[in-house]
């Protein structure tokens, strides 16, 4: 398999001028909100659409060069973000994958755990992974290097509930609730874990497994592979682990990973296969969930809890905003 890495001659463009975190908290925010008034009104087209618009607004105004390599879709497919989008006003060379709303069932539905989110990296240091399924297991920094994905599904357990002091009952897995999924959650049953199903959020549940306080202790199964990359950002700025394999259903699904310089779709992934060099890692909470709160609205205006990772600036930095949306307004901010 051929790896996308930075090699020395290429910079790595995020140590270049002042960093991005902050364009970046604001891009998801605006994204977020926009969406979020979608919230239970059963139409996914709408809220992802919304999500879209705003964000690509938002991006469109930084000083960057950036291209999308991770997005929804092809260029015949706009005006969804697609993946070779070129973004920005001109500037700093960087790459972006992006899910503008993942979650577009949960906010449709007003169901918890949805999110605008983003990651940046310098060219070559985002995996190119085709829009297919991948299987993946994810754990928090406390348990990083005590997995295989190649490994029974207890084995996993038992090594995670060792290295955070739990017992086997105490640890909870998230899983996807797919038809996929029955003989992952009959091992998981079998071997006494805990068992949090969720019908979407695959990138939420992984970064919550990364985060101390959720209770949530790994995420395991199989979901998206671009998801994949995108969580991947999350759990290097954590410190965490993901491992992952391609899952091709299809010839055709195959032929696609080899396009993208993946020879082997058997190959084991590790974190520092999917995403290289300097990351940011952006987030904002749509619905509430176990990692963010959703977005909230009073009279001119609303308020957003976000989460920017960045290994260049070394920082978790958890942002409550409120967003006002007129001048002339009654500033009295209630907590």
């Amino acid at each position: 398999m051929t790896k996308t890495s930075l090699t020395s001659m290429q910079t790595d463009t995020l140590l270049e001028g002042a960093c991005m975190c902050n364009d970046l908290i604001d891009v998801v925010e605006r994204s977020a909100v926009a969406s979020a008034r979608w919230l239970g009104r059963g139409d996914n087209n709408a809220a992802d659409q919304a999500a879209v618009d705003s964000l690509r607004v938002a991006l469109n105004e930084l000083p960057i060069h950036g291209t999308v390599v991770i997005g929804e879709g092809q260029k015949d497919e706009a005006p969804e973000l697609y993946v070779g989008e070129e973004l920005g006003t001109g500037g700093r060379e960087i790459h972006i994958a992006v899910d503008p709303l993942e979650g577009t069932n949960l906010t449709a539905k007003g169901l918890p755990g949805a999110i605008s989110v983003l990651s940046v990296a310098s060219p070559g240091g985002l995996f190119s992974a085709p829009d297919i399924y991948m299987d993946k297991i994810s754990v928090g920094a406390g348990a990083a290097g005590h997995i295989d994905i190649e490994a029974p599904v207890k084995e996993n357990l038992k090594a995670i509930a060792k290295a955070y002091g739990l017992r086997l009952g105490e640890v909870t897995v998230t899983v996807l609730e797919r038809d996929r999924h029955k003989e992952l959650i009959n091992d998981i049953r079998k071997a006494g874990a805990r068992i949090k199903l969720i019908p979407d959020g695959d990138i939420t549940s992984a970064i919550a497994a990364g985060v101390r306080g959720t209770g949530d202790h790994c995420t395991i199964g199989i979901g998206g592979a671009t998801e994949g990359v995108i969580a991947a950002a999350a759990m290097k700025a954590l410190g965490g682990e993901i491992q992952a394999k391609m899952w091709p259903t299809s010839q055709k699904q195959i032929d696609m990973c080899k396009a993208r310089g993946i020879a082997d779709v058997s190959r084991k992934l590790a974190t520092d296969d999917l995403v290289q060099g300097n990351v940011i890692f952006a987030a904002a909470g749509v619905t509430s969930g176990s990692l963010l709160k959703g977005v909230t609205y009073f009279h001119q205006g609303a308020r957003t809890n976000a989460v920017i990772m960045c290994t260049r600036c070394n920082i978790v930095r958890f942002v409550d905003t409120i967003h006002l949306f007129s001048k002339d307004i009654h500033r009295e901010i209630q907590l």
